[in-house]
C-alpha cells in the first residue's frame, strides 16, 4: 500500500504551512497531540477519522501527519479514496522537529516535543 500513498518530506513543505490552500491534519492520540504539535494543525486522531469526516479540512492540499509516518500513511490512503487530496508527512513528527519546524504544546511550563 505505500507504493500508492503520496508522500512528502518534512523539508520539502511549504514553509507557511498551514497556509493558503494547505492544511496540515495531525493524527496522533490526545497525549502525543499535548505534548507537541506543530503550529495551526488540525487533530484528529486515527481512530475517529471515519466518524469525524466532516472535521477534516477542505483544502486544495492536505498534508497528514503522525509521530514517524505509518499511521498517517493509513489515514492518507482513507482519505484519498474518500475524496481528499492528502499526502502523507515522511518521518512525521520526528523528522518535522529534526528538520527545525515549530512545535507547539498545551502546558506553558514545558518545552514542547514530540512523544
Amino acid at each position: 500500500m505505500d507504493g500508492q500513498v503520496p508522500g512528502v518530506q518534512p523539508e520539502d513543505l511549504p514553509e507557511n504551512l498551514p497556509g493558503e490552500g494547505t492544511a496540515l491534519l495531525d493524527v496522533r492520540e490526545h497525549n502525543e497531540w499535548a505534548a507537541g504539535h506543530a503550529p495551526g494543525a488540525v487533530h484528529i486522531p486515527m481512530s475517529e477519522i471515519p466518524s469525524r469526516l466532516g472535521d477534516v479540512p477542505e483544502t486544495d492540499q492536505l498534508y497528514v501527519v503522525c509521530r514517524s509516518g505509518g499511521r498517517s500513511a493509513k489515514v492518507t490512503a482513507y482519505l484519498n479514496a474518500n475524496g481528499w487530496d492528502a499526502v502523507n508527512v515522511e518521518r512525521g513528527m520526528n523528522g518535522w522537529a529534526a528538520s527545525g519546524r515549530p512545535l507547539t504544546g498545551e502546558d506553558p511550563d514545558s518545552e514542547p516535543f514530540v512523544l
